[in-house]
């Protein structure tokens, strides 16, 4: 039996794609990896999708009526929707109402097709 050894070289060398490497920075992994997980989540792509429907404020008592969840967890979504800043509201008296901050959605869309772009595409195709 013949046993194959690899050498340090051999590993830093490659075996078949020297010289092959992340085009996707630590940085930038991260964020694209931040954007994903706000989405990643059935009731806060229902909330996106209500407030989309209108172009004016929607009250939080409309959406936790219209939710499957209790009020502590609808907020709780609202809140990490605002902190990645797709979301926004106003409060008027007693209540609040929340809006699309589009902007905000049409970058987060822009940055996540670039990339998903360059994971689809070769660097022939997509150039």
């Amino acid at each position: 039996m013949i046993e194959l050894t690899e050498t340090t070289e051999d590993r830093a060398a490659g075996c078949c794609n020297p010289g092959l490497a992340p085009r996707i920075g630590p940085d930038e992994a991260r964020e694209l990896s931040d954007d994903l997980s706000i989405l990643a989540n059935p009731i806060r792509l229902q909330i996106l999708d209500m407030l989309a429907q209108r172009d004016g404020h929607v009250c939080v008592c409309d959406l936790e009526v219209a939710l499957p969840v209790k009020q502590p967890t609808v907020s709780h979504h609202l809140r990490l929707l605002r902190a990645a800043g797709m979301i926004d509201c106003e409060r008027r008296g007693l209540w609040v109402y929340y809006f699309v901050q589009r902007e905000s959605l049409a970058d987060l869309r822009a940055r996540m097709l670039d990339r998903f772009d360059a994971l689809a595409y070769s660097t022939e195709q997509h150039d």
